[in-house]
């Protein structure tokens, strides 16, 4: 019996961490040539703590989430954060912009922060390759 509990204790973490392989997301192609970047503020920028952001993108469409529509896709604001894992949908911690919106306002304490933009697909997954803006830097006053 003891023989067998230890086998169990082994066996089960062991096939659970093998289900992330075996649920692997399916990624969709992003188009030749497609790039995101931030129309404003310019990086460096020093701006008031309301300010507007507005995205860039070319080569691709933007469409709301849902659209299954083929080199599409949605913008994700990213504040002070590192660009997500690519293989999974973009978390719930990070700015959606799922109506396909291009622009938005944003407040933030005084300080350097940091922005970037990455697009999801119709699930919120990072295309394939990602396609993210470089990150920039703001001083808000």
């Amino acid at each position: 019996m003891f023989r067998f509990a230890t086998a169990t204790l082994v066996a089960v973490p062991m096939a659970l961490a093998a289900l992330p392989a075996l649920a692997e997301i399916e990624r969709t192609p992003s188009p030749e040539g497609a790039r995101a970047y931030i129309i404003e503020p310019a990086d460096g920028a020093t701006v008031p703590q309301t300010f507007t952001v507005k995205f860039g993108l070319e080569n691709m469409g933007v469409a709301p989430a849902g659209t299954d529509k083929a080199a599409t896709g949605h913008h994700h604001l990213l504040i002070d954060q590192e660009l997500p894992p690519f293989d999974q949908p973009i978390g719930g911690d990070i700015m959606h912009f799922g109506g396909g919106q291009t622009e938005t306002e944003v407040t933030l304490e005084p300080g350097t922060h940091t922005l970037q933009i990455i697009l999801g697909d119709m699930k919120h997954v990072p295309h394939d390759p990602p396609i993210h803006s470089e990150q920039i830097t703001v001083t808000v006053e």
